[in-house]
């Protein structure tokens, strides 16, 4: 299943996309798409509705976020070798992991806004894994049957606050808009293999980022499993799992988002995401 959110921000209604790539409303079967929704036995009920007995849903409404009420937004820092190369840093030997604020989650498509005096701000496509079940201390081998469905993420950071301003990597990735997701949630019966993936973004219609999930060093098994021993995962929260070269940083000068930019971008099977540049506003 695709399953989508969509309409105004804080009013966003359950929707389906259909096998014709029509959208199709879920809300008189589920209230929302959060963490109740995202369970095994939740899922089956949803995959036995037939698609073309829902109401059709008109038009091109916006599409939220496709998971209502993320709770954790936990993220995976140089996963890819090449990224790693290109960033000047070694292959790490255990996955990096740290935090994106929950406030930076929008709509795949909504405009991303530069933080205040920002002058590094920079775009990184990547696999989003989206959590189905409780999920503690899980081994390997078991951690794919956590996973409720894959999406797309933008995992927007600036380059200052991030490593220029201390340790933590955290300041430079929570910003508000920072972390646009969707614009579906992708079931995994639907994918053959999350580890063969063909990534890209472009930054104003040029390509940037070309990358598949095959060059992962630490796969969504592995993630799924290491983070669970450092704390519990829970329906609806988001493992972002990195991203390929490509990115602003790794570029000669480096080159950074401006007012006006458009960053299109997207994964195979599970949809692309579009998304301008815009000034600070309070």
């Amino acid at each position: 299943m695709k399953l989508v959110r969509y309409g105004n921000p804080g009013k966003e209604k359950p929707g389906l996309i259909d096998m014709d790539g029509k959208l199709r409303d879920l809300s008189g079967v589920v209230a929302d798409l959060g963490a109740d929704q995202l369970g095994p036995a939740a899922l089956g009920r949803l995959r036995k509705q037939n698609p073309a007995k829902l109401p059709l849903v008109r038009g091109k409404p916006r599409f939220g976020c496709p998971v209502a009420g993320v709770g954790k937004f936990i993220a995976i820092g140089l996963n890819y070798a090449d990224h790693a190369a290109e960033s000047g840093v070694p292959i790490p030997k255990e996955p990096v992991v740290f935090m994106k604020a929950n406030s930076c989650v929008q709509g795949p498509n909504d405009a991303v806004m530069l933080p205040r005096g920002s002058t590094k701000t920079d775009w990184e496509v990547e696999l989003g894994v989206v959590i189905g079940k409780r999920a503690r201390y899980v081994p390997k081998k078991d951690a794919l049957g956590f996973v409720a469905g894959y999406c797309v993420v933008n995992d927007v950071s600036e380059r200052e606050y991030q490593l220029e301003r201390g340790p933590q990597w955290d300041k430079g990735k929570g910003c508000d808009t920072f972390g646009p997701i969707g614009p579906w949630l992708v079931t995994p019966d639907e994918i053959d293999n999350v580890q063969r993936l063909d990534m890209w973004l472009d930054l104003n219609g040029k390509r940037m980022q070309t990358g598949n999930t095959r060059t992962m060093i630490f796969d969504v098994a592995k993630l799924v499993s290491y983070v669970s021993h450092f704390m519990t995962l829970m329906p609806g929260d988001v493992i972002t799992t990195g991203t390929p070269p490509g990115v602003g940083l790794g570029m000669k000068p480096p080159l950074y988002l401006k007012k006006g930019d458009v960053m299109e971008l997207g994964i195979q099977g599970l949809g692309s995401q579009r998304q301008t540049v815009v000034a600070f506003k309070a």
